[in-house]
């Protein structure tokens, strides 16, 4: 019986005498044109080509900002800010979700309206239609990233103008800087997305008509969501596929912090290929004869789960191998140094708002002293009850100046500063310029600490 079903399934998917496969390419037009035949792609299509842009233009107009978002409070300074705010959204929510709708049922579909047998009479090669299938999806989701990062860029643009942007370090950035990492940064989203999207093509082959296939890339964002949160260890937070999500901040720093960025974004193409390899090989070997095989049972642990588990080990500990970081990669002396460089950076723009003498970081010459639950605590490893005293020194005076932070640092290593006095410093949210009231700079500002650390013991972002 075996023998019998093998050689249907051979007989349905070979070319007879004197045909060919139909080319990879027709079959990639034709499954493009299906997916943007359906109502619920155009859909997609449209809302994130224009939903973006009349978010960041509104929110611009707005006399609140979302400040809990890294970028946000700078939305009324500069359009830049705009489509980093919609990439950290986009990230979270949007991608897994796009991923989801689009990749998660590319195969399911044939095996809900019954058509494979049609598709492959007509392909007559099972290898070709996985290709084109894989190859559209990714196009489309191209497409829907494409728009929400043009739209969020251009609503940003419109609203508040090209304006230099204040990097994650409190460093200004000029426009063009500004405009050369923001797309640089969404070009290295797309790793993690192509990972989710590889993660639904999986799905969708592992769980046939099973609408469950729709939520596997949705899900594994959920997952890695949730794990972020958690105090893991830095190789086991790096060796996750969204981490690039994250790490894309690193970009807008003096100097670029790239480390822990090329480390996410090559994890996230490693699971691409894997996840991508493993519904190939599912689906090839898939017989198409009978109406029951949709691909639930024991290939789900076997094929789909195992390989994967496996990548994380491997990720994970040679992550652990070529970097000397442990634990969750937050000590006290990270803290400090990223809390002193960002107010020094911060402490010059202000000067520049008040018309005041101008001063360098060197001159400054600012420190930190950062605590954890007034001393109690270790000095190390996420937590909001981190307080900072800051000093700083100004050319010609002889008492320096202090002000007082408190700090919630997470666990993927970005910090919220907020100000706690003195007054005239960082206690009030205006400053009084001669021009009129304007956003005080330091009192309240994001950082982020770098996780990894070089073989010499210094920060990635120390380097260069």
């Amino acid at each position: 019986m075996t023998t019998i079903t093998a050689g249907r399934a051979a007989a349905a998917t070979a070319p007879g005498p004197g045909t060919r496969p139909v080319p990879v390419g027709r079959v990639y037009r034709f499954e493009l044109v299906k997916l943007l035949a359906q109502w619920r792609t155009r859909g997609l299509l449209l809302a994130c080509w224009i939903a973006p842009g009349l978010f960041t233009a509104a929110v611009a107009q707005q006399g609140t900002l979302p400040s809990d978002t890294l970028f946000g409070r700078w939305m009324h300074a500069t359009g830049w800010a705009g489509p980093l705010v919609v990439l950290g959204f986009a990230g979270s929510w949007a991608l897994p979700l796009l991923t989801s709708v689009v990749a998660g049922d590319v195969f399911a579909a044939e095996d809900r309206l019954g058509t494979w047998r049609h598709l492959l009479v007509t392909v007559r090669s099972p290898r070709r239609i996985f290709a084109a299938k894989a190859l559209a999806a990714v196009t489309v989701i191209g497409l829907l990233v494409a728009g929400l990062a043009v739209s969020g860029t251009v609503g940003g643009l419109a609203a508040v103008g090209d304006r230099p942007l204040v990097g994650v370090d409190g460093h200004l950035l000029s426009a063009s800087d500004a405009a050369g990492s923001v797309l640089l940064a969404w070009v290295c989203a797309l790793a993690p997305t192509l990972a989710l999207a590889a993660l639904g093509l999986l799905g969708s082959v592992l769980l046939g008509r099973s609408p469950m296939g729709l939520l596997v890339p949705a899900l594994a964002a959920v997952a890695m969501q949730l794990a972020q949160v958690l105090p893991l260890p830095v190789a086991l937070r790096l060796a996750l596929p969204g981490y690039a999500f994250v790490s894309w901040n690193g970009l807008f720093a003096a100097p670029a912090r790239t480390g822990e960025l090329l480390v996410a974004v090559t994890v996230g193409l490693l699971w691409a290929a894997a996840a991508t390899a493993a519904a190939y090989r599912l689906f090839v070997r898939r017989d198409f004869t009978t109406g029951s095989e949709d691909g639930v049972g024991r290939r789900t642990l076997s094929h789909g789960v195992l390989p994967l588990a496996a990548l994380l080990a491997l990720t994970t500990g040679a992550i652990a191998a070529a970097t000397p970081s442990t634990g969750s990669g937050i000590t006290q002396e990270k803290v400090q140094r990223e809390v002193a460089t960002v107010f020094a950076h911060l402490y010059r723009l202000q000067t520049e708002q008040l018309h005041r003498p101008a001063v360098t970081e060197a001159d400054l010459r600012a420190t930190a002293d950062c605590r954890r639950g007034d001393g109690q605590v270790d000095p190390e490893g996420p937590g909001n009850d981190w307080r900072c005293v800051v000093t700083w020194h100004l050319p010609g005076t002889d008492a320096p100046g202090t002000a007082v932070y408190q700090l919630d640092v997470a666990s993927d290593g970005r910090l919220m500063a907020d100000g706690d006095g003195p007054k005239e410093v960082n206690g009030y949210f205006l400053v009084h310029t001669p021009t009129g009231d304007a956003p005080n700079p330091l009192w309240q500002f994001d950082g982020q600490v770098g996780l990894l650390a070089s073989p010499t013991g210094t920060t990635d972002s120390t380097k260069g």
